[in-house]
């Protein structure tokens, strides 16, 4: 798998943009398929940085429903796979700027 089919998209919220600051780690939606050690490696290849270490959280699918005037409909999420990055002391990573 080349390191953009690995890597879908970086979080950008409150906490993720916390973590970024204080301990290093960024947090990336990733395939589901991929294991840590290609994350790494994408990580490594894609923004050319230390990965120290990569943690993992599979999100499952949720079920939402929302009421229109067609009447009540159902549907679903799609099931995710976060990557949490933790990189080397120096190393930072720009996630707002377009790769």
């Amino acid at each position: 798998m080349k390191p953009s089919d690995i890597l879908i998209k970086p979080v950008l919220s409150e906490k993720a943009n916390k973590q970024a600051e204080k301990m290093n780690r960024y947090t990336f939606v990733v395939d589901r398929k991929s294991n840590k050690l290609e994350i790494k490696k994408a990580v490594e290849l894609f923004y050319g940085v230390q990965v120290e270490m990569v943690n993992t959280a599979v999100m499952p699918s949720k079920l939402k429903a929302k009421y229109t005037k067609a009447g009540f409909i159902i549907g679903r999420k799609a099931a995710k796979k976060k990557a949490i990055v933790t990189v080397a002391e120096g190393d930072t990573i720009d996630v707002f700027s377009a790769q």
